[in-house]
């Protein structure tokens, strides 16, 4: 690896955003998965335990209160690093709260303090995409894109998978102990991280700032196309793993062990990977054609699911229709999210960047209902071949909308 080359991979700005995705990550097993087992363990009733699902409801409506992050700050560390190291603070005081509480006797308190856990990870996480946003260059944010991603993923291994395994070992208490520990020394990377030129909002008040960040994007010529193209470009996608457990399950018959070491474990590696080739080949090329090209890449992916779906239970295939699907994802998440970062103006960062990933993110959360009903009427192997179609209409309106993505990436770059 040449010095040039070792300069642009592991910079101060990069090395801040891998220490980011990683606090990031942490707090969501442990106000999910594991906060179940947990519960499961202590014999909670299955009616309780199903209501720790809304704790993902701040992550959903995050953008509502995302404005107060550009509206208020501090000049000490700056707005961005101050809110981030807060939100830090405060999930450190909940998750050591939280592992002094039994669910045997204190589950609806401990349902009041997840709860908060999760508003302060949301928090966390629209500081975070602003400070993302704001600190990294326009070549760079391909691969901060791809190195959040692979820090994300670490860190919902150690909170979900590594967790389990010390608790059972240690106990439930220990281990979130231990989790609020490697919080508090997540603060220390967030601390030194290079603080990123931040725009003064001239909003005089928190309901001028919400109402400026919106019609500043609003305003940018084909808008609407813009934001339906974030809409429909990873809708294939989505609509293709919406049911891939149930497929690979039921559908064709494999075991869990087989589900857990072909999808969970490959899929991870194939994220990673796409994810660094996208934000690696993102340095040398221009959004549009990274969109379009990855873009067209994820559509023909999905046709892999169809092969396999056709040709019936083959482990071999199944490992294969699973790397390259997931790797064609991940490079495709790290262009439409390098875009994203491009549409934000400085002075909103985070109130934007929270409201686009929200539109993002419609695709993943409500086509479950569509994909039962077309696998129900159509089967397995036309289902997917419908997702591959279902790539095209976002391809087509990035193609319509060229010169509106050459354009706000160039702005982004001066």
């Amino acid at each position: 690896m040449t010095t040039s080359t070792s300069k642009m991979l592991m910079n101060p700005r990069l090395l801040a955003i891998l220490a980011f995705g990683f606090a990031s990550g942490l707090p969501l097993s442990l106000t999910g998965a594991t906060l179940q087992a947990w519960f499961t363990e202590a014999n909670v009733n299955l009616k309780t335990i199903g209501i720790l699902s809304l704790l993902g409801i701040p992550y959903t409506l995050k953008f509502l209160w995302a404005p107060l992050m550009d509206h208020y700050g501090f000049t000490a560390l700056g707005k961005r690093k101050t809110w981030i190291m807060l939100m830090q603070l405060a999930l450190v005081i909940m998750l050591f709260v939280l592992s002094q509480m039994d669910p045997a006797v204190q589950a609806g308190s401990m349902g009041i303090a997840a709860l908060a856990i999760a508003f302060f990870s949301a928090s966390q996480d629209i500081s975070i995409n602003a400070y993302t946003t704001d600190v990294l260059t326009s070549d760079e944010r391909g691969l901060g894109a791809a190195y959040t991603v692979f820090a994300y993923r670490i860190a919902l291994l150690v909170s979900g998978g590594l967790a389990l395994i010390y608790a059972d070992y240690f106990g439930w208490e220990k281990t979130y102990e231990c989790m609020a520990l490697l919080m508090l020394l997540a603060m220390i990377p967030a601390y030194f991280a290079p603080r990123p030129q931040e725009a003064a909002v001239s909003a005089q008040n928190l309901y001028q700032t919400t109402r400026l960040s919106l019609v500043d994007l609003l305003k940018r010529d084909k808008m609407i196309l813009l934001l339906l193209f974030i809409i429909l470009y990873k809708f294939g996608d989505a609509l293709a793993l919406s049911l891939i457990t149930n497929f690979l399950l039921h559908g064709l018959g494999f075991t869990l062990t087989e589900v857990g070491l072909a999808y969970k474990i490959v899929s991870f590696v194939a994220m990673i990977l796409g994810g660094f080739a996208g934000g690696i080949l993102m340095t040398r090329w221009n959004i549009y054609y990274a969109l379009l090209v990855f873009g067209l890449a994820q559509a023909f992916s999905n046709l892999t699911f169809a092969v396999l779906a056709y040709a019936g239970k083959s482990f071999v295939l199944m490992a294969a229709s699973v790397f390259i699907e997931n790797f064609c994802s991940g490079l495709s998440t790290a262009a439409l999210l390098a875009f994203m970062m491009s549409l934000c103006d400085r002075r909103y960062t985070a109130s934007q960047f929270a409201l686009l990933s929200a539109v993002a993110s419609i695709g993943r959360v409500f086509l479950g209902p569509l994909a039962a009903l077309m696998v129900e009427n159509l089967g397995w192997v036309q289902f997917y071949i419908w997702s591959f179609v279902l790539c095209f209409p976002g391809i087509f309106l990035l193609a319509l909308l060229k010169d509106e993505v050459r354009f706000h990436a160039h702005a982004a770059a001066d």
